[in-house]
């Protein structure tokens, strides 16, 4: 692997969870709001960062995953 998880389990489910929500939003109403397209890119990207485990913006600023608990 090229990445180390540093996203806990239950984010990740909350990650995929509420990305998902957020493209079924952006499905709805895409051709009515800018809104939509907006909802619709950070959908994509929660949910990705959900189902394989890593963020960059919290690698970026350093976050580890506890190994200890």
């Amino acid at each position: 692997m090229f990445y180390v998880k540093n996203v806990p389990n239950w984010e990740r489910a909350l990650r995929a969870i509420m990305g998902l929500m957020s493209l079924g939003f952006a499905v709805m109403n895409w051709g009515g709001s800018s809104l939509a397209i907006g909802a619709g890119i950070v959908g994509a990207m929660l949910a990705m960062s959900g189902l394989i485990g890593f963020c960059p913006m919290c690698a970026m600023v350093g976050r580890k995953l506890d190994k200890g608990h």
